[in-house]
């Protein structure tokens, strides 16, 4: 598949042919909407948690005597009717959302959505893209000269690259992620995804020509 290649003055430099494995990939709605549940469940972290009578302090010996109290009978102020008990059937930690989905299918997705970028026109190739500092200054004005302007954008790189890294962080609705790291969901949330020529190769080598 032919797609067009910008430099960082975001001039049209040329197009290039890519792999079509990644890039000529049928769209299936039901396969993605699995993969991205999947992933959501098993990026879910889980805080609300509460704690059972076994788990509160206090209540070593009964309240009062069983009888010729007056009172109703009671074991222990650890009881879930008492004020600082335990919690019936609340929510606890010990859940479990993680869903399982093959590894072929999940690569799959991701070269669905990829393609469905470049159908789409929300996928920005560049030549290259280097910083000289760290700066989210000079991160943004490369931006804006790019078909993504100032739409929430997704920057994957080749490798590490601690400038571009930094300068993203201040960046309102940009993000990095390293090419060998993608996955559908991150595509999915961001409007645009902007890569170097390189990461294609890192794509290609990592998800489509692996054996692992």
């Amino acid at each position: 598949m032919k797609l067009p290649v910008y430099n960082q003055q975001g001039e049209k430099i040329g197009e290039e042919e890519f792999p079509k494995e990644i890039f000529e990939v049928p769209l299936n709605p039901d396969v993605v909407h699995q993969v991205v549940v999947s992933q959501q469940a098993n990026r879910r972290v889980i805080r609300a948690h509460t704690k059972g009578r076994g788990e509160v302090s206090g209540g070593g010996r009964k309240p009062w005597p069983q009888k010729h109290t007056g009172r109703a009978r009671h074991g222990s102020i650890r009881s879930p009717i008492w004020k600082g008990g335990g919690v019936t059937f609340g929510p606890r930690k010990e859940r479990v959302y993680k869903k399982k989905i093959n590894k072929k299918m999940r690569r799959k997705v991701l070269c669905m959505v990829l393609a469905e970028k470049a159908r789409k026109n929300s996928l920005v190739v560049l030549q290259d893209l280097t910083l000289d500092k760290p700066k989210a200054k000079i991160l943004a004005e490369i931006l804006k000269k790019l078909p993504c302007k100032d739409q929430k954008s997704l920057i994957a790189l080749p490798q590490m690259n601690t400038s571009i890294i930094q300068a993203a962080r201040n960046l309102r609705g940009v993000q990095t992620v390293q090419a060998k790291d993608l996955s559908a969901l991150d595509l999915l949330q961001t409007h645009y995804l902007v890569m170097p020529k390189s990461s294609i190769k890192v794509i290609e080598k990592t998800f489509i020509r692996s054996k692992d």
